[in-house]
């Protein structure tokens, strides 16, 4: 009778979105020794896979059974692994156990921590390869990926504005409902998004932590760094009519406005109409100096006529 063959490769299985740290680990070490049926005489019946105990087996099978054991009674969510629960359940008691010891931003999980950390030491192993854009997370690099398909699934409701992503939309929907909840403990203005209130937050302290390799130039924020250093490096976003290359996807956008003539941007003072935002904001300083030299005519004539108010009093 022959030994079944342990080493059959194994079938294509979807990762499990909410947890697939604890679990990819867990695969891994199951699969560090190569299958020996003296050693391992639990096989798994679907794809061949080995085990030294039982219970393993149990846990491996519920992959291909789907079956979720472990549900969180404040949400629903049902997990295969308890590590799986334990961990998701953080989520709800709001507990950040992990601080970056660079900006003391707090962590419900180690994972999120140490990927955050890669920021501060400017670790970005994920490249696109259309454009040559760095990243630190792998699912930064695929949304980005996004930017040069058009792929854009998810649309609003309110407006019809499509989004590459989901993340992006519920963040634009709060446009809709003017929800701003969270406040700057500094001044009290409020933001939509936690990401606005970081951004704005640096307004206070001036600080400038994200510096450029090349010309040592500082930034407040990343995503600011990251499109100075297109000026050192490549122009991905090129104009389809003429050709010609730009370091940001805004600044094809304007560009693009001398072949279509479109000029979105209006002044609400006289109704003219412009291509860019910059050349909206210039244009405004006219009407913002015509207002100042009313205002100092109007003083001087009040002044001018203040002796003679007084004199028949």
């Amino acid at each position: 009778m022959s030994l079944p063959n342990c080493q059959k490769e194994r079938p294509s299985v979807a990762q499990n979105d909410d947890c697939p740290e604890i679990e990819q680990r867990y695969l891994i070490n199951n699969e560090l020794n190569t299958c020996n049926i003296s050693e391992k005489p639990f096989m798994c019946t679907e794809c061949g896979k080995c085990f030294t105990l039982q219970r393993d087996l149990e846990i491996h099978q519920r992959i291909h059974t789907g079956e979720k054991p472990f549900t969180c009674t404040e949400c629903g969510n049902s997990f295969r692994l308890k590590e799986c629960l334990k961990r998701h359940q953080i989520i709800h008691t709001g507990e950040k156990p992990y601080a970056c010891t660079e900006c003391e931003k707090h962590f419900t999980l180690k994972d999120n921590l140490l990927r955050h950390q890669k920021i501060h030491i400017g670790v970005k192993p994920f490249e696109c390869t259309e454009c040559g854009k760095s990243f630190s997370q792998k699912s930064q690099l695929q949304a980005h990926h996004k930017s040069h398909t058009g792929e854009k699934p998810f649309p609003c409701a309110e407006c019809g504005k499509r989004f590459g992503l989901k993340s992006h939309l519920n963040r634009h929907q709060k446009i809709h409902t003017g929800e701003k909840p969270l406040t700057c403990t500094e001044c009290g203005k409020s933001f939509s998004t936690k990401d606005n209130l970081s951004s704005h937050v640096i307004v206070h302290t001036g600080e400038k932590r994200f510096p450029c390799t090349k010309c040592g130039k500082k930034f407040t924020r990343e995503d600011r760094l990251e499109k100075h250093m297109r000026l050192h490096t490549k122009k991905p976003f090129t104009c389809t009519e003429c050709g010609k290359s730009f370091c940001s996807e805004g600044r094809l956008y304007c560009h693009q406005a001398t072949h279509t003539g479109e000029k979105p941007f209006t002044c609400m003072e006289c109704g003219k109409c412009f291509s860019r935002k910059s050349s909206l904001q210039r244009h405004g300083i006219i009407h913002t100096r015509t207002r100042l030299l009313n205002v100092q005519m109007y003083q001087a004539d009040v002044s001018q006529q203040s002796p003679t108010f007084n004199s028949t009093m």
